[in-house]
């Protein structure tokens, strides 16, 4: 691709939550709430993670485009690229502030900065690599001088007991609510997901002092042909496995009395077919297009919410003949948490600043996402 990133950046909003601080800004839990929090806590490896909202009172400090604006300025903050210098700006999310416009134009309008080419990807964890995917594009083909991509979440906006719980008469909507918003379906993200943002400069040739990463390649492959929707927001899963949106209710209040505007994940799908999905039948054909073995690989960066699929990521890729040892994996999730789109963005750039990378290392990269069972996969060589 001939493509280099230069330059990352991050903001986390907060300090460091500790689990034993939850109840501060999530307000508690009922019983039910309780014993989900206790299971996924013990499995998802996770000891701290930040989150834009005030202790107390639950109130958000940051929306996500303050959020992802700020990694922009950290990002510029460095030297490589002024706010005016900036030729696209390429934004990924999961959880845009408003349905419209497009978060991208809400960030731009955010740093109020120079006129730029701006792009919104949307989705889950994969927003993120979407919009790097998009700006490197732009960048390889001479269309941009320069871009700067983001990935961005803020959960904690779905997290709050006002999102899980349902209106206080749901039945005077619905007549028969089937679908409780405050389920273990919703409950289950609720111990996963944090806030953060990444920012990253891409550019057509390497920086002139210190490291680089150039683009290999970064290959996206979706599983939605044949596989039925594991995580989302605003619809509610029927028995036979489809998405009714909240906008085919007849009334926005029918939509939010099923709870509609929750988020949530269908676990026992999750377990059953995420590494089958984005390894087994994803991995391989990549591996054969550019030629990969696993002896290439000097680190492994993978995005996955929980320890829980640890052993079964390790597992599955030695099933295919690709093994990676423990000894070459690089992830903070235990220490920044499971930011979504964020996530790789706050990875890399630990990575990137933590001294330890040498020319000429490759590292492999995997960014799933359980919405309809999307992944990518970026080779990256450091330059």
């Amino acid at each position: 691709m001939n493509v280099f990133i230069t330059d990352l950046a991050t903001f986390l909003p907060g300090p460091p939550i500790s689990n034993q601080q939850l109840d501060d800004y999530l307000l508690g839990a009922d019983r039910i709430s309780t014993k989900t929090r206790k299971i996924i806590l013990q499995n998802n490896g996770i000891s701290t993670r930040h989150y834009a909202l005030e202790p107390g009172t639950g109130r958000l400090t940051h929306s996500n485009r303050e959020l992802t604006a700020e990694a922009v300025r950290a990002l510029c903050a460095q030297g490589r690229c002024r706010l005016d210098q900036i030729a696209c700006l390429s934004c990924g999310t999961a959880s845009p502030d408003q349905l419209m416009p497009g978060h991208a134009s809400m960030v731009h309008g955010e740093l109020g900065a120079a006129p730029c080419e701006i792009n919104t990807a949307n989705g889950i964890c994969l927003s993120g690599i979407m919009a790097m995917k998009y700006g490197a594009m732009a960048v390889a083909l001479g269309l941009a001088e320069n871009a700067v991509a983001t990935g961005s979440d803020l959960s904690s906006s779905f997290l709050r007991p006002s999102f899980l719980k349902p209106p206080p008469n749901p039945e005077a909507a619905t007549g028969t609510p089937r679908h409780p918003a405050f389920s273990f379906e919703a409950d289950f993200l609720r111990w996963m997901l944090s806030d953060g943002a990444g920012a990253m400069l891409l550019e057509k040739q390497p920086a002139g002092d210190g490291i680089s990463l150039r683009i290999d390649w970064l290959e996206i492959v979706s599983q939605a042909h044949h596989r039925e929707t594991c995580m989302y927001a605003g619809g509610v899963k029927e028995e036979d496995g489809s998405i009714r949106g909240w906008r085919q209710y007849d009334h926005i209040e029918e939509a939010l009395a099923q709870g509609s505007f929750a988020v949530k994940q269908d676990a026992r799908l999750l377990n059953r077919a995420v590494i089958q999905a984005l390894i087994e039948e994803s991995l391989p054909p990549l591996l054969a297009k550019h030629d990969l073995q696993p002896e290439q690989v000097d680190w492994f960066l993978p995005h996955y919410s929980s320890e829980y699929f640890r052993m079964p990521l390790h597992d599955q890729l030695a099933a295919i003949d690709f093994p990676i040892p423990y000894e070459k994996w690089f992830t903070n999730l235990k220490t920044k948490g499971n930011t979504g789109a964020a996530s790789f963005y706050i990875m890399l750039a630990e990575l990137f600043a933590s001294g330890r990378l040498q020319r000429g290392e490759k590292i492999f990269c995997f960014i799933p996402e359980s919405g309809r069972f999307a992944v990518g996969y970026i080779l990256l060589t450091v330059v």
